[in-house]
């Protein structure tokens, strides 16, 4: 019968240290990430975004920025098709009006970084320079800085147009309660006799549960 010895560090790992392959290359500044790439006739990008969390936008003058040169473009959200469906953001999915707003704020910011206006030009330092001529006047409103504080009668109010809609169902739109407020949808989860339950139950614990949005980072040296 034959036998291997075979070395007892084949494929451990712990108590290793390996060197990474890309290590040299990012501690000496050699690594090639994708803003390092520069084409010919490329044009660059550079979006304006609110400093307030919760603001009216009473009007964008662009006239400046338009007309400096090397700048392409300048566009707002009046310079794309406004989307007149009611708001629906009950389940929680992406709506061509939900989107189109968040891209480029109509009427109204909601959150400190809310684009509003986007400049095209020749480099990078001129876009930057079109955004210092912008000139955007705000009616600073009262910001909701916590989802209790949200729901509450009286909060101030996000989405003028937003009313609650109630379901019973995970895959159903529901019904449109007429309420408006900031809540944008009211689900139930119903199995069995609650009630009853609860009277036959040892012991009850009740929770209130809050989740974050969660999504993955990049790291794209190529």
């Amino acid at each position: 019968m034959a036998t291997t010895k075979e070395s007892p560090r084949k494929f451990r790992v712990l108590d290793t240290s390996p060197i990474r392959h890309d290590g040299l290359d990012k501690v000496t500044g050699r690594a090639t990430f994708g803003a390092d790439f520069h084409m010919t006739g490329a044009i660059h990008g550079k979006i304006l975004r609110s400093p307030h969390a919760h603001a009216r936008i009473l009007s964008i003058v662009t006239s400046k920025a338009e007309t400096l040169p090397g700048v392409k473009a300048v566009v707002t959200a009046d310079d794309f098709p406004i989307i007149s469906q009611p708001l629906d953001l009950s389940q929680a999915r992406s709506t061509p009006r939900a989107v189109a707003e968040n891209d480029l704020a109509y009427k109204k910011v909601l959150y400190r970084g809310h684009a509003v206006a986007a400049v095209a030009a020749t480099s990078v330092h001129l876009a930057e320079e079109a955004l210092d001529l912008i000139e955007v006047t705000y009616e600073v409103l009262t910001p909701v800085l916590d989802v209790r504080e949200a729901m509450t009668d009286g909060a101030p109010i996000l989405h003028e147009d937003l009313t609650t809609m109630f379901r019973t169902g995970n895959f159903t739109r529901g019904d449109d309660t007429g309420i408006k407020g900031n809540i944008a949808g009211h689900v139930q989860a119903l199995q069995g006799d609650v009630e009853e339950g609860f009277k036959q139950a040892d012991i009850i614990v009740e929770r209130e549960l809050t989740t974050s949005m969660v999504h993955q980072g990049y790291i794209e040296p190529f």
